[in-house]
């Protein structure tokens, strides 16, 4: 559909659907209203341009005001069964006020930043003319009569409720948080194909790497990721394969604290109900499952893996037998740059009958279903990021060479590698996963994943891993400086938090001691004194009083690093708009500030005394 979009000078908001013939008007008195005709009043008022937009997004009312917010551009980035999918590229966002003095102030004016920062950063897709529902999984589309919009990765729902609400359904266009890219090809000679791989972001437990860990207790796990990939033969022959990951399903964090291991806490609060929860929806959604745990069995790492195993073997009987748990030693078996040894995994993988015939098959030509997938890898590590990654495309991989042999492009008695026999399109399937990896891993951690090279080239490099190092320190700072503002970006987008019905104050204020508000700029400003008494004394640098100043400098900053290190919790960038399961504040005696403290429950902490 082609959405043309004007404004008139009472402030209202004209679309026009030139596909339905419709019109949507949008303003500040009213809620959405459709009409298959421009009404007369519109004949004696001033109409600005017409211009066209890729489409609208949403409406979302902050403290003050509402705004719809439409998308400028995008770019096609491929498409499915004909159906083109595009990427939006740029936005904006408009008031819908009566008049044009809307009130402003400064709450409203960071609510406003936040949409922006999260818009800017997600990576948003959409069907053009709504022609394929990109929320759900081709199976699902082609078994389920009267499918609907999948929830769990319709990310913009929330804002597309007025539109629901008031019969505007020509103007709503789904769109998903993820990753999706297509490439028409041909393997090994003449034999045409098309290749996809869709990646779906939850709209549950969304958020920050380390402000969404675990699972609540409506059994949604964090960084919930469903990815499919998509193959297309010369014949019209469909092969779709599901893989899932998410964070570990038991009451779990890791608390910044400013050092480069966070404070891993495990709750003492039972998260088996949590646990039942979340894999009875997944067998449910899925079939049986097939958890392949990748967390580290010693260290930082070993509570977390403990906690998962206690959660799968206390599951009951009936839903037991339909999940069966893997552990893989990543780290251990891929020691020394050896990531091709992942292929033990899939021989663990076949020991419990998951093979790699497992997926969806259907003939567009006929309209037949050949085959279904009944079955589902859910691969996790801590992140479910860089690990997890490495492992999918493998499974991937090796389920695609079974895909081809089914689609004639192998023969049966084949048993090369589709790789060796094809090194150019082995390139692209590289590039669609190692692209996959950073778009998920931006979404969560802020930077592009780690271990790419491999994902990218097949082989592990020092190159590779001096990127990861660099990547690496970015995380670090951005954990725990930025991403408590980019969690409150995801919390006000989804509805998590609604302005003018939650806030009462602003939730921007800084109610710390003054002290702790002005410790770093304070450091910092010593340091330069220091630098500056070292590079341009007065007089010889063994002078009193040169002395002092640096003794003075040195002083206060190793006593204020020795602080930060005692008290971190207090200086890390934390969400303000929605409370985290793991932390709260309380108010200092005699102060109007606060502090903050672990919640009651997350008090087994790992390397720390119980409180």
């Amino acid at each position: 559909m082609v959405l043309i979009h004007s404004v008139a000078t009472d402030g209202s908001h004209i679309f026009h659907n030139t596909q339905s013939k419709k019109y949507l008007f949008l303003n500040g008195n009213s809620g959405a209203s459709v009409s298959d005709v421009l009404p007369a009043i519109y004949s004696k008022l001033s109409v600005g341009p017409a211009t066209t937009i890729s489409c609208i997004i949403g409406t979302i009312k902050l403290k003050i005001n509402r705004y719809v917010i439409v998308a400028d551009s995008h770019t096609i980035t491929g498409s499915i069964l004909g159906n083109q999918i595009a990427k939006i590229e740029s936005f904006r966002i408009l008031p819908l006020v009566s008049n044009q003095f809307s009130q402003k102030n400064a709450e409203e004016s960071t609510y406003l930043d936040l949409l922006n920062q999260h818009l800017s950063s997600a990576t948003l897709y959409y069907s053009i003319d709504n022609k394929y529902d990109l929320t759900n999984s081709l199976q699902r589309q082609f078994t389920t009569e009267n499918v609907s919009l999948d929830n769990r990765f319709w990310w913009n729902s929330y804002l597309s409720e007025e539109f629901i609400e008031n019969g505007a359904q020509d103007f709503v266009t789904p769109i998903i948080y993820g990753y999706f890219k297509s490439h028409s090809a041909s393997f090994n000679g003449p034999h045409p194909l098309d290749f996809a791989l869709l990646t779906r972001r939850s709209t549950f437990r969304a958020g920050t790497r380390y402000f969404r860990r675990g699972v609540d207790s409506d059994g949604n796990v964090a960084n919930f990721n469903e990815t499919e990939q998509i193959f297309t033969n010369k014949d019209n022959q469909i092969f779709s394969l599901l893989q899932t990951r998410g964070s570990v399903p038991v009451y779990w964090a890791e608390i910044n604290n400013l050092k480069y291991k966070p404070n891993l806490v495990i709750s003492s609060r039972s998260a088996l109900d949590a646990t039942e929860k979340h894999f009875a929806e997944q067998v449910e959604l899925y079939g049986d499952n097939y958890l392949v745990n990748l967390v580290n069995q010693k260290g930082h790492e070993l509570p977390v893996k403990q906690s998962y195993e206690h959660a799968v073997e206390n599951l009951p009987p009936a839903l037991a037998s339909r999940v069966n748990y893997i552990y893989f030693d990543f780290h251990h078996e891929c020691r020394n740059m050896r990531w091709d040894r992942i292929k033990l995994l899939l021989e663990h993988l076949i020991q419990l009958n998951y093979t790699s015939d497992n997926y969806f098959h259907y003939d567009l030509n006929s309209r037949a279903i050949i085959s279904k997938q009944t079955k589902i890898v859910r691969t996790n590590c801590m992140d479910c990021l860089d690990r997890t990654n490495v492992v999918q495309s493998m499974i991937a991989r090796w389920v695609f060479q079974n895909q081809l042999t089914k689609a004639n492009y192998l023969s049966k008695e084949n048993v090369t590698p589709w790789e060796i026999l094809d090194p150019s399109f082995n390139l692209f399937f590289q590039d669609f996963w190692a692209d996959n990896a950073d778009a998920v891993s931006c979404a969560y951690s802020g930077t592009g994943a780690l271990k790419t090279d491999f994902t990218r080239t097949g082989k592990r490099t020092k190159q590779g891993a001096l990127s990861d190092l660099q990547n690496s320190i970015t995380r670090y700072y951005k954990n725990n400086y930025k991403d408590g503002s980019r969690q409150d970006s995801y919390d006000l987008f989804l509805g998590k938090f609604k302005p003018y019905q939650d806030s009462v104050e602003s939730p921007f204020i800084d109610k710390r001691p003054p002290y702790l508000q002005l410790l770093p700029y304070l450091m910092g400003t010593s340091f330069l004194v220091l630098i500056a008494i070292l590079l341009f004394p007065r007089g010889p640098i063994t002078e009193w009083k040169n002395i002092l100043v640096i003794s003075g400098c040195l002083i206060y900053n190793i006593r204020s690093l020795l602080y930060l290190n005692k008290n971190g919790y207090q200086f890390v960038n934390w969400p303000r708009l929605v409370n985290l399961d793991f932390l709260r504040k309380i108010e200092i005696p005699g102060s109007s500030g606060v502090k903050y403290v672990e919640q009651d429950t997350f008090t087994t902490t790992v390397g720390k005394k119980k409180k």
